[in-house]
């Protein structure tokens, strides 16, 4: 991952709180190449869903440049980086989530492939 679409992660997951945010990484291969920030339609602090409409525009805008999609990514802003139960019941993408702990002094990105309910930890390379 482009170490400045990273720092937009983070940036996005810092100027939400209190409450999560979510969004999509797109890119070719395994490189995300562009960073969609989304809108969370529940507005919690412990829940985040992507507004329909604006994913729909997000994946037929990734159709159009090419692309697919390879990672969403939401925060906890007050809790760790790791897939709370209901993320797990709801990770029905084939793509990798990202999780952005804000409950510590810095932020954490951690990367997780779930798949039938197990969690699979996977690491993330910033270029």
């Amino acid at each position: 991952m482009p170490a400045g679409i990273y720092e937009q992660m983070i940036g996005h997951a810092l100027s939400g709180r209190p409450m999560e945010v979510c969004g999509i990484l797109a890119g070719k291969g395994s490189l995300a190449e562009c960073i969609y920030q989304g809108r969370n339609v529940d507005a919690s602090a412990v829940s985040y869903e992507l507004d329909p409409r604006q994913q729909l525009e997000i994946e037929r805008q990734i159709k159009r440049d090419g692309r697919k999609m390879l990672s969403i990514y939401h925060s906890h802003p007050s809790g760790p980086a790791y897939p709370s139960p209901k993320d797990v019941s709801l990770a029905f993408w084939d793509v990798v989530y990202l999780i952005i702990g804000l409950a510590g002094a810095n932020p954490d990105v951690r990367a997780f492939i779930i798949e039938d309910g197990a969690v699979r930890e996977v690491p993330i390379k910033t270029v």
